[in-house]
């Protein structure tokens, strides 16, 4: 797991070894920059050695023969069986890397090889022979690729913040993407605060010649429906014996391997199954320890009684942080290594256990991440299915139902829920199901902007592929072909990897394995959302492993008591970051829009306390990255130790 960047075009050594800098915190272990003799190719890489410790992993890599040249982010699980294919074709290898298969592979097989690779991953190769450079996204996104075009050049890195250092990259504002950050929290789709970012799209390869890009395809599209098991049973052994082979297959390292352990079925699952590979060492396990009474009161179940359970009855090891309201002197460094401005406060959590992990020389971390996309376990899934009661009624009667739970008191936690999953009651059915991942309406986002986009861009992605969606996939999988899109790659993931990242170590996540995601997406959407029950076919295959009430106890989210931070503990931070001065300087928020919003939510008239801390999360981006002077490193950051 690594850090990468480069260019296509016009560039110099001095930008690549800044940008190799500038990523240093993922890859400590090594860093190398190559320029081509004709300096109009570049790579800088950072190495974090997890296969091949030796210097014979070292990137940028080579091959023998002097064709092509690779920089490498990610790991390969499927390497072995592919190394033994390449040498039944008359390759020979000089390290145990992946790295060096992926090489190898690409020049027996063309760009076509990517799409046999099993992995999490983002690459560029420079083509000698061709002129060509081929760059690539894993298939799900588990790994950030971002890309900026300027005049005469493409260049891409694994961070948007190495970009920022080529004074080529305007730092022009993108008012859709912001809208879209205000809405969702993260922003779905390609685009970034910036105008000239953008992030590859997951399942994504493109080809560069001449310092253009020539030519971009999607190679992979998650797929639903297919022949699904017969019986009742043989999904369940399905789903636990593909899980257990994922767990076992992403543990290949040579180094040593944890695991984060929230205390939920989905990282006690993978734990579970990561304790039977373990072997006499034993697995470390690593989680966070919030205030108990300030996520009860926020209406979220306290994680670390279940994780404690649970790695008593695997005996495994269980090392706790605790995430109290002091978090605010951690936002500066959760923005800079986020960067872009998303407003999930379980990125702290991330970064928090990492640097636990780190401590304890860990530098691999199984994650239970996806679970929910593959198999339903999300309340927005529960309220979708609930659907099949009123979605009949005449459009007037569910506008009607619409204005009248739209008045039920934000305070109570399930009235709440129910006030926001009969929001857009009256809409379309792609509006409506888009409208379950929205935080804040469209409209009020906007009315949040200076230059306010038309609010209607803000689900523009999400129409767009559920427009080209499978045939196959409808009803709920429509609903999971958006997690698996949109909400994985572009918040999910995207936090984990780089609050992970930010201290040199890799998440892996067995539940997107590809064997994996291909079986539950094949399964018919009444084994996964069953009688009420969200997620049926995971938990049935877990009972032989975990006990019942971790199981089947209330879903809770990897998160914190953000209303309660926002509403109390952030107020000076808040008052100062956002002060109508503040905001008429930077000219992005309408001051007196703002302001009627933050009371607002104060006064408990409206939920809004995670639009709030959106807005605060943009406007520390804009200080940190748009502000002179812009860090090249996190210490250049004023407060940073």
């Amino acid at each position: 797991m690594c850090g990468i960047a480069g260019f296509a075009g016009t560039g110099d050594g001095a930008l690549l070894e800044r940008m190799a800098a500038s990523l240093g915190h993922r890859g400590p272990d090594d860093t190398g920059t190559w320029l081509s003799p004709d300096r109009r190719v570049g790579f800088a890489h950072r190495r974090l050695s997890i296969l091949d410790l030796s210097p014979r992993g070292h990137q940028p890599m080579w091959d023998a023969g002097g064709r092509a040249v690779v920089c490498y982010n990610g790991e390969i699980y499927n390497f072995a069986e592919l190394r033994d294919e390449l040498e039944a074709r008359n390759w020979s290898f000089d390290s145990t890397s992946d790295t060096e298969v992926l090489l190898k592979g690409y020049l027996e097989y063309g760009p076509g090889f990517v799409e046999r690779l099993n992995g999490i991953f983002a690459f560029a190769i420079f083509d000698l022979q061709r002129r060509e450079l081929f760059l690539a996204r894993d298939h799900l996104g588990v790994k950030p690729l971002y890309l900026a075009e300027v005049p005469g050049a493409v260049l891409f890195a694994s961070e948007l913040k190495a970009l920022l250092l080529d004074p080529r990259v305007p730092r022009d504002l993108a008012p859709t993407a912001l809208l879209r950050y205000l809405t969702f929290l993260w922003s779905p789709g390609t685009a970034t605060p910036l105008r000239a970012v953008r992030r590859v799209e997951p399942g994504t390869a493109l080809v560069v010649t001449d310092g253009r890009i020539a030519r971009e395809w999607t190679y992979y599209r998650p797929r639903f429906g297919g022949v699904a098991p017969s019986t009742l049973e043989e999904c369940v052994a399905g789903v636990a014996d593909r899980l257990r082979t994922a767990v076992h297959r992403q543990m290949v390292s040579d180094v040593p391997v944890g695991a984060f352990l929230s205390g939920g079925l989905d990282s006690s699952a993978v734990v579970a199954f990561a304790r039977e590979r373990a072997g006499e060492r034993g697995l470390d396990c690593f989680t966070i320890a919030p205030d108990g009474a300030a996520m009860t009161s926020d209406g979220m179940a306290e994680d670390l009684p279940y994780a404690k359970r649970v790695a008593q009855h695997l005996g495994v090891r269980l090392h706790s942080i605790p995430v109290r309201a002091d978090v605010v002197r951690h936002l500066g460094r959760v923005v800079y290594h986020l960067d872009e401005p998303q407003a999930d406060p379980a990125a702290i959590n991330v970064m928090l256990i990492a640097g636990l992990a780190r401590e304890h020389g860990i530098k691999v971390l199984l994650s239970g991440g996806g679970g929910d996309d593959l198999f339903t376990g999300y309340r927005r899934h529960l309220a979708f299915e609930a659907e099949k009661y009123w979605s009949w009624l005449p459009s007037p009667v569910r506008r009607a139902a619409a204005a009248l739970t739209g008045g039920l008191p934000v305070s109570v936690p399930l009235l709440r829920r129910i006030r926001k999953s009969m929001q857009y009651a009256g809409a379309a059915p792609d509006a409506r199901l888009c409208g379950y991942f929205h935080w804040a309406a469209p409209s009020v986002a906007a009315s949040l902007l200076v230059a306010a986009p038309d609010p209607t861009r803000a689900d523009e992605p999400l129409l767009a592929a559920l427009a080209a969606a499978d045939p196959a996939a409808r009803g709920l999988d429509r609903m999971l072909l958006l997690e698996q899109r949109f909400f994985l790659s572009d918040h999910n993931l995207l936090y984990t990897d780089k609050l992970s990242m930010a201290h040199g170590v890799e998440a892996r996540v067995p539940f997107l394995d590809l064997d994996l995601v291909a079986y539950a997406n094949s399964l018919p959407p009444a084994v996964k959302q069953r009688h009420g029950v969200g997620k049926w076919v995971l938990k049935r295959a877990m009972e032989p492993y975990l006990p019942r009430d971790v199981i089947y106890r209330p879903k809770t989210g990897f998160g914190a008591p953000l209303r309660q931070w926002v509403r109390r503990d952030l107020v000076t931070t808040i008052d100062e970051v956002l002060s109508p001065a503040a905001l008429a300087r930077r000219g992005v928020f309408e001051p007196r829009n703002a302001r009627a919003l933050i009371e607002a939510d104060r006064a408990g008239a409206i939920d809004a306390s995670y639009t709030v801390f959106a807005m605060l999360g943009i406007e520390l981006w804009a200080r940190t990255f748009l502000d002179p002077p812009q860090p090249t490193m996190l210490e250049e950051l004023p407060g940073f130790s």
